[in-house]
């Protein structure tokens, strides 16, 4: 999935020829005229629409399926606000054969972290959650056993130093939000805060995530939806409505092939089941890409759901400058 384009050079050069294409008659976001697409790959048909200028990137995309046994997927890019890329295709279920629809939905693991960032900044930049403030003036509790000193901001950026819980959750822990944020609050950081990065694999969505419940006074999906996803028309959740689970794609683990090189993650992930990788990865409260009641939870480190145009349509007022269609996300100061 990819989110947007903007590189100022090359919307320079590209500009002229898309604004030559567009009916400069029609409503704020209308479409250049983009080309459909219908190609055969050995995992079903591809589908959509797309600029011109972009054919290459939809050929390394159809490269997926022929070459790199893709299966199912879909891919959207905007340029300037406007969608130049939508197309999708292939399978939505090796079991089932059913074909990957224009509607189709998967989760999007660690673009979920994307999500949050964004509703975190829009409440930053209307000046309800102060990037450098101590998050002890928002979360209280948190500010416990070396995480006095921890701001907003390495919240933000990875470096509060709980990346893991090193007490073990329970299986179901994921989908009980006071209990995984009482659980982060509670943890001794891995390393002095501020002083290193680590990546927060799943604990991002509890630590930035339940900033934004306490100063919104929303759930974080809540509020996310009303922020972000709603306004910009995209979709894509922090929580799944249950009516819309049929419309998911499972998950394919990946599995990597006997006598592949193992690369250092991996081996701390086998070898050192206390490691901090491990903890991370496995001790997550039995969070399961495949459960849908995972999908239903707010789940901020991974637990998101949408397509390629649900993300491209959240990242696109941040690509243009904060503001699309008149309505304005964020200032240029906080972007």
């Amino acid at each position: 999935m990819v989110r947007f384009c903007r590189q100022p050079e090359y919307n320079d050069r590209l500009r002229p020829k898309l604004e030559a294409d567009l009916n400069t008659e029609k409503s704020p976001g209308a479409q250049p005229d983009l080309l459909a697409l219908r190609r055969a790959t050995p995992a079903g048909a591809l589908h959509g629409s797309y600029h011109a200028d972009f054919t290459a990137v939809v050929d390394e995309f159809e490269r997926n399926f022929a070459a790199r046994e893709e299966v199912g997927a879909s891919l959207c890019i905007t340029l300037e606000g406007r969608v130049v890329v939508d197309v999708w295709g292939g399978r939505k279920s090796l079991q089932s054969g059913d074909p990957w629809q224009e509607d189709t939905i998967s989760v999007i693991f660690s673009s979920t972290k994307g999500a949050v960032a964004l509703a975190a900044h829009t409440l930053i930049s209307a000046g309800e959650l102060d990037l450098n403030a101590p998050v002890k003036k928002y979360w209280p509790e948190f500010a416990v056993n070396g995480k006095e000193q921890v701001t907003v901001r390495m919240m933000l950026d990875h470096s509060a130093g709980v990346p893991a819980v090193r007490e073990k959750l329970r299986d179901d822990g994921c989908r009980d939000w006071a209990y995984m944020t009482d659980k982060v609050a509670a943890e001794a950081p891995f390393w002095k805060p501020g002083s290193r990065h680590g990546y927060h694999m799943m604990t991002f969505g509890w630590t930035v995530g339940e900033l934004i419940r306490r100063v919104s006074g929303q759930s974080l999906g809540s509020y996310f939806a009303e922020a972000v996803a709603d306004p910009t028309g995209a979709e894509c959740w922090i929580g799944l409505p249950d009516t819309l689970q049929d419309r998911v794609a499972p998950v394919i683990p990946f599995r990597p092939q006997k006598g592949a090189p193992l690369g250092e993650f991996t081996r701390a992930l086998v070898a050192e089941p206390k490691s901090l990788q491990a903890l991370a990865f496995y001790n997550n409260g039995g969070f399961s890409p495949n459960n849908p009641r995972c999908h239903a939870a707010e789940i901020g480190g991974g637990g998101g759901i949408a397509n390629g145009r649900g993300l491209a349509k959240i990242y696109a007022p941040f690509a243009c400058g904060g503001e699309l269609h008149g309505r304005r996300f964020v200032d240029t100061d906080t972007l």
